[in-house]
């Protein structure tokens, strides 16, 4: 049952209150507080600390295991230049899996107690506090669990010889997703490539939330017509 006029409390642990908000979370979770200071999460500091990742962790912790996954498809006797064309193919599957699910996972719409709390861990707190340094990465326990079925699948689809190669250049997309995502958000780009790609990402956070679901690129916005309008042709 959904209090009426629940209002959250941004002083206390968030995850067991948003749920309360019922059809209204909806409308609160898009509503940024632009803070470096994200809020706590759990009353536990186990919890809470699971919450938190740094960013520099992501690079660290799964480059190994593309680096590991690629010499994987060279030792069982695929060449460089077969090997590097699966990476990129790998990497072009993650571009569609990071639209994909941004667009029609991470933007679900949900009412229900918990709906709204999974959404709100899921993607949620990044659109209430966008600029949370700390929640700006996914967290490696979580990823690692995700790479079961991802690994599975690829085997599944994929010859001996192959799998691993795609499963790094997947996962190597993956990398170069969260290491943009994070910053996007924190960086202060001086090239055009780069400045645009944060302006067109803090676009989806502050003024078009229901399109521009690309992170690395806006690609698949373009094919799938998610592409949002500038403010000149808006204007006209």
């Amino acid at each position: 049952m959904v209090a009426q006029g629940f209002t959250v409390d941004l002083d206390k642990p968030l995850v067991y209150q948003v749920g309360h908000l019922g059809e209204a979370y909806q409308e609160w979770v898009h509503q940024p507080i632009v803070s470096k200071e994200g809020p706590r999460f759990f009353e536990s500091d186990f919890w809470e600390f699971l919450t938190r990742t740094v960013w520099w962790a992501i690079p660290t912790i799964w480059l190994p295991v593309v680096c590991y996954s690629i010499s994987v498809s060279i030792h069982m006797g695929r060449t460089v230049p077969e090997v590097a064309l699966m990476v990129g193919f790998g990497i072009f599957i993650w571009t569609l899996m990071e639209y994909t699910l941004h667009r029609f996972l991470f933007h679900i719409n949900t009412r229900s107690y918990w709906g709204n709390t999974i959404h709100y861990l899921l993607h949620g707190c990044h659109h209430k506090h966008p600029m949370d340094g700390l929640r700006l990465v996914f967290p490696p326990a979580a990823t690692a669990i995700l790479l079961v079925p991802f690994w599975n699948l690829i085997k599944l689809l994929a010859t001996p010889t192959t799998a691993p190669a795609l499963f790094g250049g997947g996962l190597l997309g993956y990398v170069m997703y969260d290491v943009t995502h994070y910053y996007l958000h924190h960086g202060q780009p001086t090239v055009e490539v780069p400045k645009n790609l944060k302006k067109y990402h803090l676009n989806h956070h502050f003024r078009i939330q229901n399109k521009g679901f690309g992170i690395t690129s806006s690609f698949w916005d373009k094919v799938f017509g998610t592409l949002p309008h500038s403010k000149s042709a808006k204007n006209r």
